[in-house]
């Protein structure tokens, strides 16, 4: 009765052991081409490849890293969508991002006819730069870039923010529900 009591006690510890220790992991998806309307868990476009989203869901971010393309049309994405050194960045015709687009040190980028629940972030990127007909839940933020900028027809429930970018940027029509800053302030 003995041994059965310690065999009990050392099966139930090891599975214990098992449960504490088990990890739970996203999978990232790598996308080099196009993606179609699947559901996955994160995507990463490689350095100097093009990945192309239709209708794709995302539980978690999409990252675009250094040289990249990314075409997203009408993509839901839980998380952010983050492109740093990116080629070119567009996401547009309807769209969903749940977190925020920061878009940094790029090439171009294009944000168009989409809903944003966060931020919408240009900074220093050297291409010519797009926010046409969005909805952003938090703030269009444009610091230090230098390829043109346009923001038109953008509702905003945050602030509208835009520094030092050369040339300044242009557009109208956007309803701000914060403040209009800066080089922004008559757009």
């Amino acid at each position: 009765m003995k041994n059965i009591h310690v065999l009990a006690v050392t099966a139930l510890t090891s599975l214990s052991m098992l449960a504490g220790t088990s990890i739970v992991r996203a999978e990232e998806t790598t996308c080099q081409g196009t993606l179609g309307a699947v559901t996955v868990d994160n995507i990463r476009v490689p350095a100097s490849k093009t990945c192309n989203l239709n209708g794709t869901k995302v539980k978690g971010t999409v990252k675009v890293e250094s040289n990249a393309t990314l075409r997203a049309a009408n993509v839901s994405v839980v998380g952010n969508i983050q492109a740093e050194n990116a080629a070119s960045v567009s996401v547009s015709s309807g769209s969903i991002v749940g977190g925020s687009i920061q878009i940094k040190q790029g090439g171009t980028a294009s944000v168009a006819s989409s809903k944003i629940n966060g931020d919408l972030q240009f900074d220093a990127n050297s291409g010519r730069l797009v926010a046409n007909l969005n909805q952003i839940g938090g703030s269009l933020q444009a610091f230090q870039n230098t390829g043109g900028l346009s923001i038109t027809n953008n509702r905003i429930d945050g602030n509208l923010q835009c520094k030092e970018n050369r040339p300044q940027p242009t557009g109208g029509g956007n309803i701000v529900q914060g403040n209009k800053e800066d080089q922004c302030s008559r757009l």
